[in-house]
């Protein structure tokens, strides 16, 4: 699609209000917190292995797991990977995934939905001609049944055909028809509304729905929700399909959601990033946190400021004390974030040299400036905007870390049990 061909840049819409809708224990939309999501790359079947991902992803910060389900092993599996999780004190909601075959597994296994918090449906998997509609109908059955949400994710990589066939005619028909990408962008939204209005219609609670449009260009995904956040008051789940690897995926992740962010549009969102061979599925959930927090919409781990370096700082010194920092705030926040009260407010600072370091730490909960080249082997730790102390020798991170840990046991009261 060519955003800008089809003059997709509409202006801001600032929606901060819609429904509200609980997944297990989470609200969302109806002014709740924005809220994390991810996704398990298990195999569903494996129970142990998929319950184990999805342990990480919820410690990690993950507040809903998405997982596959696509085949009667899959379905078979969500009880146990459920009970598993529980016996691992994991009570985040759970996902079922589903495509193509989505209404058989869950008549075939009436556990899976039991044990699923929500369900997703894409409706351009669900079937073809007479038979999409007799499966869409089976699959709304089921959710109002068990009374389980659902999400309808429209995605441009499997949209409707026949519903694109519809809406091109119909674009064929006006005085002035819009370009190609409109007419793409038309179209889900129609699947997304449609979808909606069949499911309500259907007995479905207009309180147990929620919409996505998927495509993986920037400029589209913002003009694409700035309409629907327009033409619906469902909440919305915010996301940049097959965003890339590394740091294309992030940044343009990034780019679309934090405009649509803060505009008020988006109740859920997932940084789809492609893991890196080998790598760690929580990345995807620590990008997201940090786009909220650096947007100042939610706080979930300390933050800490870190120069970038210059000349004046050519020792690695700083570097690997701020990673050391980061890395130490992040293990220790499952703990904190259990036992104190508002911990991942409390902000640090790690500089490198004098030009900004003092100042920089002052503004910071806790700071440190480090020695840069050429200056005198001292790192002053100013806390509270004050010069408390100053460190020397070779244990400048532990000690600084002991200083950290000290602090948080000082200004954050415990939890009540």
């Amino acid at each position: 699609m060519n955003a800008v061909d089809s003059a997709v840049l509409a202006g801001p819409v600032m929606r901060r209000h819609t429904r509200r809708v609980m997944i297990g224990d989470v609200a969302i939309g109806g002014g709740a917190p924005v809220v994390v999501q991810s996704m398990t790359n298990t195999d569903s079947a494996d129970v142990a292995a998929t319950a184990r991902q999805v342990a990480e992803l919820a410690r990690a910060g993950s507040e809903i797991v998405r997982i596959t389900v696509n085949t009667r092993a899959a379905a078979a599996a969500v009880p146990l990977i459920r009970e598993r999780l529980l016996r691992m004190d994991v009570t985040v909601p759970l996902v079922g995934d589903f495509h193509f075959n989505g209404h058989k597994l869950l008549e075939e296994v009436p556990d899976c939905a039991a044990a699923l918090d929500k369900l997703r449906i894409n409706p351009g998997n669900v079937g073809k001609g007479r038979k999409r509609d007799e499966q869409f109908a089976r699959l709304i059955e089921i959710a109002c049944r068990h009374d389980k949400p659902v999400r309808i994710g429209v995605n441009w990589g499997s949209l409707d055909q026949e519903l694109l066939a519809r809406i091109m005619d119909e674009n064929a028909r006006r005085p002035l028809p819009l370009g190609a990408a409109a007419v793409m962008q038309e179209a889900m939204i129609s699947s997304a509304l449609e979808s909606a209005a069949r499911a309500e219609a259907l007995g479905l609670r207009g309180d147990a729905i929620v919409l996505s449009c998927k495509v993986s260009g920037v400029q589209d995904l913002i003009s694409l929700y700035r309409q629907l956040a327009r033409r619906s008051d469902y909440p919305l789940h915010l996301g940049l399909t097959e965003a890339g690897m590394g740091s294309k995926g992030i940044v343009a992740s990034t780019a679309a959601l934090s405009v649509l962010l803060q505009e008020g549009i988006g109740d859920t969102l997932r940084v789809s990033l492609t893991p890196e061979p080998g790598g760690d599925r929580t990345r995807e959930v620590i990008v997201a946190q940090e786009i909220l927090q650096t947007m100042g919409l939610r706080a979930f781990t300390p933050l800490v400021a870190a120069c970038p370096g210059c000349g004046r700082t050519t020792s690695t010194t700083f570097q690997e004390l701020a990673q050391e920092i980061q890395n130490h705030l992040r293990q220790m926040m499952p703990e904190w974030r259990r036992q104190r009260l508002g911990v991942e407010g409390m902000t640090l600072a790690v500089m490198g040299c004098v030009v900004n370091g003092p100042g920089e730490s002052k503004h910071a909960d806790i700071g440190i400036s480090l020695p840069g080249t050429g200056e005198s082997p001292v790192a002053p730790v100013y806390i509270d905007g004050e010069h408390r102390l100053t460190l020397r020798g070779d244990d400048i991170a532990g000690e600084f870390k002991a200083l950290v840990d000290a602090y948080v046991e000082q200004h954050f009261p415990k939890r009540q049990a």
